[in-house]
């Protein structure tokens, strides 16, 4: 079950989904990262807060997909 968020906008509901953000170290390895957000800037925030390298490489994420 969807955890149910709201947004600011009032009536309109916000569900966050599972995200997989890709990316690739200095030696060109990939890595694979999963997070719940309500969108893909989001996701790509929680992965630059949480994984080191990323913070100091935001340009390393390769792509960000959406689960199902």
């Amino acid at each position: 079950m969807a955890k149910v968020l709201m947004n600011s906008q009032p009536g309109r509901q916000m569900s966050r989904h599972g995200y997989t953000i890709s990316y690739r170290d200095s030696d060109r390895n990939r890595y694979e990262f999963c997070a719940y957000a309500n969108n893909s800037y989001e996701a790509r925030q929680i992965a630059i807060e949480t994984i080191k390298f990323v913070n100091e490489h935001p340009n390393s994420i390769d792509h960000i997909l959406r689960s199902n």
